[in-house]
């Protein structure tokens, strides 16, 4: 009976590693520098850059259309080096982009129409690790204390600056429609706060041990990538869980009706997809050379993804409504 189990087990693994297959990419875009951040807006993708860049092209075409370079800034030993771009988003033909200033501190710049215009620098003495656009007139920031603010662009203030945890910030993510905003940080602990009043809602039962490098969220799902070599998975109404790796899990994904995720797995930098709702896997994605940042769904069927490397990676994900 021992021996007509193990024949099973092999089968049934057999078969599930037929049914999950490799992809290759189907294109690379090089880029100037080590990319940081991307954003796609539209025909469009944003890519910034370790050498305060963002350049934009057309996905269509993969033509440079634009090239944003933020001013270099002083070292601690005086010399001039690249303002490292650490985020990048956009909104109706607007970037939202935040550089790295003199003395750790951070720069936010608004780049519309062409010009480049900062709307805090440092001597507010800020360590804004990612900013993001909440709609036409205001945009939100995380910091790497894991204090929140509200900005509003026109006025110049903040609706509000709060220091939500004690714990460095892992990563932010919006909701679709931009009113809740998904936090992690070194605990592994996750919370959805109401963008507008920045109240926390929401404290999951935390499925990772350890820092969380990254979030995804859509329709109510979030995922999560630990240090821990874990992927939380968080569904509204339903009992969190975690799947394994085998190795530090750096970046994330999820598609927009949040059915299918996808996270960096193993030593070779793979990109392993599956389902939210089970955690069977699917498909691996199998091409990238360096360690991966980011992960982005587009267009229902490809996903873009980066890492520390100068290029862009896009792929044609089959099978997927």
């Amino acid at each position: 009976m021992s021996d007509f189990k193990n024949a099973f087990v092999s089968l049934v693994l057999c078969a599930v590693v037929a049914a999950a297959g490799e992809i290759r990419p189907l294109f690379r875009l090089p880029v100037s520098g080590t990319v940081t951040d991307f954003v796609v807006d539209g025909e469009r993708i944003c890519v910034a850059n370790d050498r305060g860049m963002v350049e934009v092209f057309d996905l269509r075409t993969r033509e440079l259309l634009d090239r944003i370079v933020l001013a270099p800034v002083r070292s601690g030993l005086g010399d001039f080096v690249p303002a490292r771009v650490h985020s990048v988003d956009h909104r109706h033909g607007k970037l939202l982009i935040v550089g790295s200033g003199e003395d750790a501190y951070r720069n936010v710049w608004l780049y519309s129409g062409h010009t480049l215009v900062k709307l805090i620098g440092t001597e507010r003495k800020l360590m804004v690790k990612e900013a993001r656009f909440v709609d036409d007139d205001r945009i939100v920031m995380g910091t790497f204390a894991s204090r929140i603010v509200l900005h509003y662009l026109g006025e110049k203030f903040e609706s509000y600056s709060k220091q939500v945890t004690q714990s460095t910030l892992g990563d932010i993510a919006l909701s679709a429609d931009r009113r809740r905003l998904v936090m992690s940080d070194e605990s592994g602990e996750v919370r959805i706060l109401d963008v507008e009043s920045g109240r926390v809602e929401t404290v999951y039962d935390s499925q990772n041990v350890d820092n969380v490098y990254k979030v995804a969220h859509a329709a109510g799902v979030t995922i999560t990538a630990g240090q821990d070599r874990r992927v939380g998975v968080y569904r509204e109404g339903a009992k969190p869980y975690h799947i394994k790796s085998d190795f530090l899990v750096y970046a994330v994904g999820i598609s927009d009706d949040g059915r299918i995720g996808v996270y960096s797995s193993g030593e070779n930098n793979d990109l392993q997809l599956f389902e939210t709702a089970t955690g069977r896997k699917l498909d691996r994605l199998v091409g990238h050379r360096s360690l991966i940042n980011r992960i982005v769904f587009f267009k229902k069927r490809y996903l873009i993804s980066a890492g520390d490397e100068n290029e862009v990676l896009f792929w044609k994900v089959e099978g997927l409504k």
